[in-house]
């Protein structure tokens, strides 16, 4: 990408964080790199030594992690304009998890040293990853209850309004405008993948939802939210 475009990230990058000096914003444009990924490609992987914070530019990210047997489980949907991959090196710890592009994405890479820099010279930016981590930790306590004691139709509802909320909907404003394999929807959900398949055509029967391949169209959000919120 050329300056223009690493400004544009920049600019985004004040939006999130807070007015950012002369000093800090050519600091960035100094050592941010932007990178291209096709749709299965791997961002990152578990046991790697963790020296790069990501932020997804445009496109789909999936983490995960791989568990017993090697069944694979989505642990984040992330969304564009959303940081990733950095909690591990506040932890001094290696990548427990993986990243991989769920469809061509662009990844914006920043080294942990300059970051950790700028958070020294500026509040505003230590508070957003506090507040970021804050959040993060909260939904992460409330995914652990929800896909440990919800009912198969509940965390699959779940799951489809969480893809609803990150990616949003084609141009009917219905269509999910992402389309996951039968196993990662599986895997987001906590379930086998004929499992995921069964409530999928359960929920299409009930008209909650209509299926065209891996294209999901919510047909009826308020019982799609009532039967998440129930369990």
């Amino acid at each position: 990408m050329q300056n223009n475009n690493k400004s544009e990230i920049i600019y985004s990058l004040s939006q999130l964080w807070g007015p950012l000096s002369e000093e800090h914003q050519n600091t960035l444009l100094d050592n941010i790199q932007i990178t291209s990924f096709k749709k299965n490609q791997l961002i990152y992987k578990d046991f790697d030594g963790p020296t790069r914070m990501m932020l997804l530019y445009q496109g789909k990210v999936k983490v995960f992690k791989m568990g017993i047997g090697g069944r694979s489980q989505i642990i984040r949907a992330i969304k564009p304009m959303e940081f990733f991959g950095f909690r591990a090196y506040f932890a001094a710890e290696d990548y427990k998890t993986a990243a991989m592009a769920l469809e061509e994405s662009t990844i914006v890479f920043f080294d942990m040293d300059v970051i950790v820099q700028l958070m020294k010279e500026n509040f505003n930016i230590s508070f957003f990853y506090l507040k970021h981590l804050s959040k993060e930790l909260g939904h992460s306590d409330d995914r652990t209850v929800n896909l440990t004691q919800k009912h198969i139709r509940g965390r699959l509802a779940e799951a489809l309004l969480l893809l609803k909320n990150n990616y949003g909907t084609e141009e009917d404003g219905y269509t999910l405008s992402i389309y996951l394999s039968r196993e990662d929807l599986a895997s987001l959900s906590n379930m086998t993948t004929s499992n995921a398949i069964r409530t999928l055509s359960s929920f299409a029967y009930e008209k909650i939802i209509a299926i065209d391949g891996r294209k999901i169209k919510i047909v009826n959000g308020e019982e799609l939210k009532k039967i998440s919120q129930l369990g």
